[in-house]
């Protein structure tokens, strides 16, 4: 089965040092829950500056641990540009939610965190 990220980033800016990789993980799993948490309440609320804030922040996270959802971040960070609904972004916010919960999920596991 495979992952919902990628260690190739990680083990390259670490340069194997495995101690720092749990760090950046443990880092990881203590700021995107509650981002993730903020995003999704933002986007209920209909708050497009807060939920622009949000997805922007994470961004960087998901790239470093190539987490493929590098679209549908886009697409909530273009919406929060529109005059357009939550439920025209609802799909692509459910998305993350889930695929990033799997990513949680699987460095807990991987790192014994």
């Amino acid at each position: 089965m495979s992952k919902h990220y990628s260690i190739e980033k990680i083990q390259e800016i670490a340069g194997g040092d495995e101690d720092f990789m749990a760090v950046v993980a443990q880092t990881f799993l203590d700021e995107i829950p509650p981002d993730l948490e903020a995003l999704q309440e933002a986007v209920s609320n209909n708050n497009k500056e807060l939920a622009y804030q949000f997805a922007h922040k994470m961004k960087p996270n998901f790239e470093m641990f190539g987490v493929e959802i590098n679209k549908e971040i886009l697409a909530i960070e273009s919406w929060t540009k529109t005059s357009k609904k939550q439920s025209a972004i609802e799909s692509k916010l459910e998305t993350v939610v889930t695929t990033v919960k799997e990513v949680i999920k699987e460095l807990k596991e991987d790192f014994n965190l």
